[in-house]
């Protein structure tokens, strides 16, 4: 996964979690179901990127 990627999947995490925790200071429902989903999907195209560079090798670093 290239470094882009990894650092883009990331920040959506972190707008989630903060989207979630706003939303509990807020007691705003909506808020936190949409920072828990930020983060679920976030994770999952990090969980898809790590399959993808398994089965492609680039997850091995280079030995040059």
């Amino acid at each position: 996964m290239s470094e882009r990627d990894e650092t883009r999947h990331k920040a959506e995490e972190l707008k989630g979690k903060a989207k979630e925790q706003l939303g509990k200071a807020t007691d705003n429902e909506q808020w936190q179901a949409e920072g828990k989903g930020e983060q679920k999907t976030s994770k999952l195209k990090q969980a898809g990127n790590k399959v993808k560079d398994a089965l492609t090798g680039d997850d091995k670093p280079d030995r040059t």
